[in-house]
């Protein structure tokens, strides 16, 4: 046997040296795959293959160069460098470019990123006349991108546009592309497949040259990507496709499942499964396990692990959102110390990128480092960024940044040849630009008339709301800012992903004002404004760098893909949330499913599964229930100190068209973001348990146990003032001592 061979368990070393066909390694979580691929490219080497005779095709460069670096290592030479390796965009360009005659393409052509295809777009529809309120640039490249995945024409596409709209822009596109010589990252894919299907001599050229195909992430792979496999597919061609089907979750971007659970079959495809998961202890395996199994549509496997037992699963309650990242905070210290951990052994993993911002502000408040990984810290999105600049011209319209930010977002018709007359203006009187706005004919303002009452309008509506700051708290003139400004109907425009996770990011923004208001009256300030706010967002914003490379990881569970942390938080655990409130289908509830088991199996010895009983929502605190899937983990394998009931009713009907999150049932088809939106603006507060304000006398007393609405459990432990000035001083289990106006807080009393 090869020496490197030693290295591999005997399925790892079957599915390895298995050379006589083709086939489909199915591995699971932590189970070794890209040893696998790895090894086998190594092996096929040794025995002889020829490294031009091997495709690999991988969905990073970083993996594809990886795994050459490895290769090079276990047989000490370069025959890895002439390997055919890569993502498929970078082999199938290489492939056009050999072959740019037989496409119509001339030899130079280039390659257009997201941005370039994104303007080409935007300068066709003000060509076109399209209303960019109604139809984005974002949401026509994103249908665009979607029909080229799948093969569909320009021809085919515009037999089924009913509007034309889409599919004029989409034949415009494609022709300016062609005129200008390049093509955009789709394009390599449906190039290939046209070259390939067209043109059977250079198919057989390179079905003869690919002796051996290795696919890796399979179950990601989309039609485009499957088609061209299937034409390479020959009698004298071997194909590896390694990936777990219990890992597919990228719907959202063309990938189909349902490729891999029947073209392997369908052909005879040898199967081997990957079992072991090398990653984790046997109850977060176990655990996963026992969630994953309530899939239909899924390739059974038996996945063990042979690592220590490790603890359970562990499930924490929270009141509320601001007590769940409290908790997540408190065990996060707690471990440093008990494991002498480092903060870069931690993650916090969240369904969407909303859910970061009170887990930021609290990691930020104890002091705790953190990265945003595969994304932007909270208050630097750019939709966050635009209405703080609204806010912050209104607390001092001095604020030069802040004005260049908003004076023409949304659009104004104050261009930047205004910008620059007024900035002038404002440098040669030695004054501020709200100075020359403020009164531009003392200043000479040279700008036409309409112009002049295009900046009157935009200066009148920033001194109203500076007015209506000393009057409104910042939670309410916050709201209103959004309103009258226009920046909330930016978003509401279309129900592009794009816009939906701006929209979701300024509703969570909401969130914070209304959360921050709440919070400071119940400390005691009777006045909450929105400079009090912009103070408290400065100093949350000011994080400190200094330890970049040992920080706890926030990520989206889609980001976590393929990653590994010994310690694993996944917050949010509710309805709606996970599964997500746009599921429509059981076949989407399977891949929601599949979520959370990828978002289990990322923990190496510690996982803790956290959900909140209330949430705030646009604004408003509403009561949750727990995510139907908690009650599908077996609980043998759950950690469940709080001995909270796990057996709630989860026969939520796919039919039920009801959106309200109190009673937490499930929208059964797919609307526009902003009709969900407008329901859920509807909700009222429902709950059994409420949380009243207390009466004159309060009627508690020191020792007292209560239960308040946002901090969870606590202790009275001092009692001082009278009448509306009553404080309590409160010791929370989670969120530690708080001090509360009894006037505004809102809790009950649960042991006296």
């Amino acid at each position: 046997m090869l020496e490197f061979l030693k290295d591999l368990d005997q399925d790892q070393l079957s599915a390895v040296k298995y050379c006589d066909g083709s086939q489909l390694v199915i591995a699971g979580a932590g189970s070794g795959k890209t040893r696998v691929l790895t090894y086998k490219i190594a092996y096929l080497l040794s025995m002889g293959v020829k490294p031009w005779n091997i495709l690999a095709l991988t969905f990073t460069n970083k993996a594809a160069n990886e795994m050459k670096e490895r290769i090079g290592i276990l047989l000490k030479e370069d025959a890895a460098r002439r390997i055919n390796m890569g993502t498929f965009h970078s082999i199938f360009y290489r492939i056009l470019r050999s072959n740019v005659n037989e496409i119509n393409y001339r030899p130079n052509f280039t390659i257009y990123d997201e941005n370039d295809s994104k303007v080409l777009v935007k300068n066709i529809m003000k060509e076109f006349g399209v209303d960019d309120k109604k139809y984005s640039s974002g949401q026509i490249l994103n249908t665009i991108s979607y029909a080229k995945n799948h093969l569909i024409t320009v021809d085919e596409f515009l037999l089924n546009d009913r509007t034309n709209v889409i599919g004029k822009i989409y034949n415009e596109y494609v022709q300016r592309c062609h005129i200008a010589n390049v093509m955009d990252f789709d394009d390599l894919l449906i190039k290939t497949y046209e070259l390939f299907s067209k043109k059977l001599d250079v198919l057989n050229n390179y079905a003869d040259l690919f002796k051996y195909i290795l696919v890796d992430e399979y179950q990601d792979t989309n039609y485009a990507q499957q088609k061209i496999i299937e034409l390479l597919y020959r009698k004298n061609v071997c194909i590896c496709m390694v990936g777990d089907d219990a890992q597919s979750i990228y719907s959202f971007r063309g990938a189909n499942l349902e490729y891999m659970l029947s073209f392997p079959q369908k052909n005879n495809f040898k199967i081997f499964k990957l079992e072991r998961n090398y990653r984790s202890t046997k109850n977060i395996v176990a655990a996963a396990n026992s969630l994953i199994k309530h899939n239909e549509n899924q390739i059974h496997k038996d996945v063990y692990s042979n690592n220590d037992e490790g603890g359970k699963v562990i499930l924490k309650v929270a009141h509320s959102d601001r007590e769940e990242a409290c908790i997540v905070c408190k065990e996060i210290k707690r471990l440093i110390i008990k494991e002498k951990s480092d903060y870069k052994d931690f993650c916090v993993l969240y369904r969407t990128n909303t859910q970061s911002r009170v887990i930021e502000e609290e990691l930020i408040r104890q002091a705790i480092p953190y990265k945003i990984f595969g994304g932007l810290n909270f208050y630097q999105r750019k939709e966050i960024k635009d209405i703080i600049a609204y806010l912050r011209l209104i607390v001092n319209s001095d604020d030069e940044e802040a004005i260049r930010r908003v004076i023409n977002y949304p659009v104004r018709g104050i261009g930047e040849s205004t910008m620059r007359k007024i900035t002038d203006s404002a440098r040669q009187n030695h004054v501020s630009i709200w100075s020359v706005l403020s009164d531009p004919d003392r200043y000479e303002l040279d700008v036409r008339r309409n112009t002049k009452n295009k900046l009157a309008a935009f200066h009148g509506f920033i001194e109203e709301y500076k007015i209506k700051s000393k009057e409104l708290d910042a939670h309410q003139l916050g709201k209103e800012i959004l309103e009258q400004s226009g920046l909330k109907n930016e978003f509401y425009s279309n129900d592009s992903p794009e816009n939906v996770s701006r929209l979701q990011n300024i509703e969570e923004f909401v969130n914070a004002l209304q959360d921050f208001v709440e919070n400071k009256k119940e400390e005691g300030m009777p006045d909450v404004y929105i400079s009090d706010f912009l103070q408290e967002v400065s100093l949350l914003s000011n994080i400190d760098d200094d330890n970049i490379d040992n920080t706890v990881s926030l990520m989206t569970i889609h980001a976590a893909k393929g990653l590994e942390f010994p310690f694993v938080f996944i917050v949010g655990l509710e309805e709606n949330i996970i599964p997500n409130v746009h599921v429509s289908s059981s076949k989407e509830i399977e891949e929601e499913r599949r979520l959370l088991y990828v978002a289990i199996t990322r923990a190496q010895n510690y996982c803790c599964l956290t959900y909140s009983k209330s949430r705030y929502k646009y604004g408003v605190m509403e009561f949750t229930r727990p995510s139907r899937f908690l009650s599908e983990i077996d609980p043998a394998y759950i950690n469940n100190n709080e001995d909270i009931n796990l057996k709630f009713n989860t026969g939520f009907a796919i039919n039920d068209n009801h959106s309200s999150t109190s009673k937490m049932t499930i929208i059964n088809k797919r609307i526009p973001a902003k009709v969900v939106i407008k329901k859920l603006h509807d909700i009222k507060k429902e709950s059994n348990d409420t949380y009243e304000e207390s009466d004159s006398a309060y009627g508690i007393k020191i020792g007292d146990i209560i239960e308040h609405q946002r901090f969870g459990i606590g202790t009275i432990v001092m009692l001082e003032g009278k009448g509306d000035n009553k404080k309590a001083t409160v010791n929370f289990n989670n969120v530690g001592t708080k001090q509360l106006l009894l006037k505004f807080a809102k809790y009950k009393v649960i042991k006296s």
